[in-house]
């Protein structure tokens, strides 16, 4: 297993810039492609971001292309989501997850999920 734990989340007024972190315990953390995913109430899961096992490979949601960055570290075995230009559509519970399958835009892919930060940004 590979528990997660995210933190940085919070309020934050539109066009400002928030960093989130994803720690991770456990073995493997290296081996392990992770992304970031959000959730709104009564909306499913949408994919934001995801970064190959060593950090060769990103990938982004359309919507958060060039303002968010993904990126990690696997001596600290923590993967980053760093958010500029925040809007109010970004508002969302910000999860991260890891898979050793492909990086995936797609939620079942994913082995192992975080609880989850809450991002808020004020208009």
């Amino acid at each position: 297993q590979v528990p997660l734990v995210e933190s940085g989340g919070g309020l934050v007024q539109a066009g400002g810039s928030l960093r989130l972190s994803c720690a991770a315990s456990g073995r493997g953390f290296s081996t392990y492609n992770m992304g970031w995913f959000r959730q709104t109430p009564g909306k499913e899961r949408d994919f934001v971001a995801c970064i190959r096992w060593d950090g060769g490979s990103t990938n982004y949601q359309d919507s958060v292309k060039g303002r968010f960055s993904i990126s990690r570290d696997n001596a600290k075995t923590t993967v980053y989501l760093q958010m500029n230009s925040l809007k109010p559509e970004d508002t969302a519970v910000y999860y991260c997850a890891a898979t050793r399958s492909s990086c995936s835009s797609t939620s079942s892919a994913y082995n192992y999920w975080g609880q989850g930060t809450q991002v808020t940004v004020s208009s």
